[in-house]
């Protein structure tokens, strides 16, 4: 991953101005990532606000000495976290972002230069995410992985608790630049990220009604291998895309063990 002092320089646009701009982060004990992704809206936006859902680490000390607002709000959910977050805006743009993203140069110039622009017929914008494996970046895994993630004031709201989206009243535009998705640390980290991921899927699945079923455990991890390392060309970034391709498999296989699970639990 680029440091924090290269992103800094790098996020900077021309004009030191910020613009009126929010950006609004959830975060729970974040201190490897949350001072990146600080660092790369500075200059840019006129508040950044960080939803925190129990911290134990430095990652409100971290903020604090970044000069962005900490509000404690207790874990609800991916999608109703990120909705609650996207309430305490009062800027008439929003940038929502997890605590392992940060913006590149020209990702950050390109959201100033729109927010300038302020295209009456544009309400939302969605940019590219990039996946980085430690130091690597990953140019074919997950790529391209278009994410909408800044809005006009009262025209988005995120749906879904999981693999949430945020759904713009309008049309939406694409901004250049990168958003930059620092996830895997190493191998031993994203195993553990990936079972857990998919165990809580699960959990909201089977809330929302979903089922679990023999088939789906069996044929669900093994296609989704396939389709990130084959289809999506995972194998063309090294060992790296190989590993990131099957711990999408190991997320299915967890999520379709615990969904098995609950279902054969339901019905006794």
């Amino acid at each position: 991953m680029p440091d924090e002092q290269s992103i800094s320089s790098k996020s900077m646009s021309d004009s030191m101005s910020t613009v009126d701009l929010c950006v609004v982060i959830i975060a729970c004990n974040a201190q490897r990532t949350i001072r990146r992704t600080l660092v790369s809206v500075q200059g840019l936006a006129s508040r950044v606000v960080v939803v925190d859902s129990g911290s134990t680490d430095e990652t409100k000390s971290i903020c604090t000495e970044l000069s962005a607002e900490v509000v404690d709000h207790q874990w609800e959910g991916y999608g109703k976290q990120k909705q609650f977050a996207l309430g305490l805006s009062e800027s008439a743009w929003i940038l929502s972002l997890d605590s392992d993203e940060s913006l590149d140069k020209d990702l950050a110039n390109e959201i100033r230069n729109v927010i300038q622009k302020n295209d009456p017929a544009i309400n939302g914008y969605e940019m590219n995410r990039r996946l980085w494996f430690g130091d690597k970046e990953m140019y074919h895994t997950w790529q391209p992985e278009w994410k909408t993630r800044l809005v006009r004031k009262d025209k988005g709201r995120w749906i879904g608790n999981y693999h949430e989206r945020l759904e713009v009243d309008g049309r939406v535009g694409r901004v250049e630049g990168l958003l930059i998705h620092d996830a895997i640390t190493d191998t031993k980290d994203f195993i553990l990220k990936q079972a857990m991921h998919g165990v809580q899927a699960a959990e909201v699945y089977f809330e929302e009604g979903k089922r679990g079923s023999f088939s789906k455990l069996l044929i669900s991890p093994t296609a989704t291998v396939f389709k990130h390392l084959v289809l999506g060309s995972a194998w063309l970034d090294g060992w790296q895309g190989w590993i990131a391709a099957f711990g999408s498999g190991l997320h299915a296989t967890a999520k379709h063990m615990r969904l098995l699970e609950l279902t054969r639990n339901s019905k006794q």
